[in-house]
């Protein structure tokens, strides 16, 4: 059996740290379908609880449906911070003679 040591006890905490330093966690993707269109309608918006604003001016992006895998998934809303001289058109999906395209949520510069 080999005698744990300062060194050695050192080397297993360093090759622990390096072996998880590896491991993130990565949040949901926002990314938004693109692709041929859809024949199915997305299902009605959930409806989403929040609380109050993180800070001051904050204002409320409600969730979507995406496509995912072969069906669609809610993605659910977020707090976002204002853009001076825009204004936020929200994420949605159009029908067209083909199916059902999804139309994502971006900023729009506001008309003077």
């Amino acid at each position: 059996m080999i005698k744990p040591t300062p060194v050695r006890n050192l080397i297993a905490l360093v090759a622990i740290c390096i072996a998880t330093s590896a491991c993130v966690v990565v949040p949901t993707p926002r990314g938004l379908y693109v692709g041929p269109a859809i024949a199915a309608a997305p299902p009605p918006p959930q409806v989403e609880y929040y609380g109050a604003a993180p800070a001051a001016g904050y204002f409320w992006v409600g969730g979507y449906w995406n496509w995912v895998g072969g069906r669609y998934a809610w993605v659910g809303g977020h707090w976002q911070a204002p853009r001076p001289g825009y204004r936020w058109a929200a994420a949605r999906w159009v029908h067209r003679a083909d199916g059902w395209h999804m139309r994502g949520g971006r900023w729009v510069r506001e008309r003077r």
